[in-house]
């Protein structure tokens, strides 16, 4: 029978499990941008809204740590192209 974590999806943009994030944990890396950096936890459509307070339950449960002293990663708007006459104001953007 399989772990049933390997199954536990955290990141639904990205499908990133419970056992891939514990794994990390039990490596070393507790810090929350480092997890991000390697397993794109955060960086779907939902920008981290759904998975990171649990991704950051996970680190708190596995290393002792309260939630509240874990820092919440900083956050980037999603962009999208713009051509380069939109910006020296040569035409007007679509």
């Amino acid at each position: 029978m399989s772990d049933s974590k390997e199954n536990i999806i955290i990141c639904r943009c990205n499908d990133v499990t419970q056992k891939e994030i514990e794994e990390l944990i039990d490596a070393g890396i507790t810090d929350i941008e480092e997890i991000k950096r390697l397993l794109r936890v955060g960086m779907g459509p939902c920008q981290g809204r759904t998975c990171i307070p649990l991704v950051i339950g996970i680190i708190a449960r596995k290393t002792g740590r309260k939630p509240e002293d874990i820092p919440v990663p900083a956050t980037r708007i999603p962009t999208r192209p713009v051509p380069m006459g939109v910006l020296a104001g040569d035409c007007d953007e679509e």
